[in-house]
């Protein structure tokens, strides 16, 4: 298990970090990947709500630097092999979405 990286520090204080390929806020799990603003559907309102935001993570607002981090940080827990319980859930459920995505497009 890697170290968690940091990310940034939201306005209240608490802590976003990228921990075992997951963007936490304050240890909880938030997301499992990084969405750029322009293909998000509520774009206009996180424009107008947070300036200066490039992506998002579920419901975090992410500069295009603090978007690097995390996805350099995902990438190398990918690199990881996690053979715990948690681990191969996480990669069944991702390979499950990807089965599930490949036959919607058909």
């Amino acid at each position: 298990m890697a170290e968690p990286v940091l990310v940034k520090l939201t306005q209240d204080g608490r802590k976003v970090e990228v921990i075992d390929g997951w963007v936490c806020l304050a240890g909880a799990r938030e997301a499992d990947h990084v969405i750029p603003l322009v293909d998000h559907p509520n774009r206009q309102a996180i424009a107008r709500a947070a300036p200066g935001a490039t992506h998002m993570a579920g419901r975090l607002p992410l500069t295009h630097e603090q978007a690097a981090i995390v996805q350099g940080a995902m990438a190398a827990a990918r690199r990881e092999f996690d053979a715990s319980p948690a681990g191969i859930a996480q990669r069944i459920r991702l390979a499950v979405w990807a089965k599930t995505a490949a036959e919607g497009a058909e």
